[in-house]
């Protein structure tokens, strides 16, 4: 890699985080495309990241055509075309090599949601295993949360415990493109977030990590991750899940419930209306599955 190759990749980098407000997972992912392709033969052929042409731009990505679902290539190529973007905006270049460059076809992949029952039990079924009590408050204010608003993972680890307002019965959420938005918090997510609070609170909370690890630190997506793995278990819900099925849970009991999808919509920070609706086709296969499975006349439909 060339060292104009480095000063370019470090340019962008700080782009993303100071322009754009991307996430620090996004912005791993992104930097970390850019500098895959810098160090590919295509590139190093052309003479660098700013030479590249569109036809050593295509060469590249079909050499990993069959190797990744198109999911993934799809994540590849928008990570590629945010940076041929950026250095055409920045006058490093007069043309986008990705300009035109179909992406893959995306799988249709509907979010598999939990019922409302299994959510009750992750919530509230006791750790009776959990050797400090207050981690075992932690636990359930968090998916009580996620489960409560529809929050991100991210979102919701990034919460400082001044951004949660008990008086006003709301919690301010930075999310993606570092936008604001003010989310309600129902009652019983109230409760379970005093619980917490009460246990760890001292001078100087406010600026604090709303969900902190057992050290003290702040609580990672990764940590997330594993704790629910655990409540999985302890809960006996015998269902994969992620914390992001969660935030699908919320949306789709919502929907069950006939609020409009504007509300949703605005709940979880959607910045178009077409990513919320696909939780109308989710509703649609439940229901169509819950008819066949009780109907006598739909047996075998």
């Amino acid at each position: 890699m060339t060292a104009h190759d480095a000063t370019a990749q470090d340019e962008f980098r700080r782009w993303l985080g100071v322009e754009r407000g991307l996430s620090p997972h996004t912005l791993r992912a992104y930097t970390a495309e850019v500098a895959r392709l810098a160090a590919s033969r295509e590139c190093v052929r052309a003479g660098g990241l700013d030479a590249l042409d569109a036809l050593g731009l295509r060469l590249y990505l079909s050499g990993f055509h069959g190797e990744h679902k198109p999911s993934t290539r799809g994540r590849r190529l928008a990570a590629l075309r945010c940076f041929f973007r950026f250095r055409v905006a920045s006058g490093a270049r007069a043309a986008d090599p990705s300009d035109g460059l179909p992406g893959p076809k995306a799988e249709r992949r509907l979010p598999q949601p939990l019922s409302a029952e299994e959510c009750e039990r992750l919530i509230e079924t006791p750790d009776a295993q959990r050797r400090d009590p207050r981690l075992a408050l932690r636990d359930r204010a968090l998916f009580d949360l996620l489960y409560g608003t529809g929050l991100r993972v991210g979102e919701a680890v990034a919460l400082r415990v001044r951004d949660y307002d008990p008086a006003r019965r709301e919690v301010r959420v930075r999310g993606k493109g570092n936008k604001e938005r003010v989310v309600p918090v129902p009652g019983r997510v109230r409760e379970s977030l005093g619980a917490w609070l009460d246990a760890r609170e001292r001078p100087g909370v406010l600026a604090e990590p709303l969900f902190t690890n057992a050290r003290g630190g702040r609580l990672g997506e990764r940590g997330v991750r594993a704790i629910l793995r655990r409540r999985l278990l302890v809960s006996g819900v015998a269902r994969r899940a992620t914390p992001h099925s969660l935030r699908h849970s919320f949306a789709t009991h919502l929907l069950d419930a006939d609020v409009d999808l504007r509300s949703i919509q605005e709940l979880l920070g959607h910045e178009r209306l077409a990513t919320t609706q696909r939780y109308t086709r989710i509703s649609a296969e439940r229901l169509a599955r819950v008819y066949r499975q009780a109907h006598p006349r739909a047996r075998g439909a």
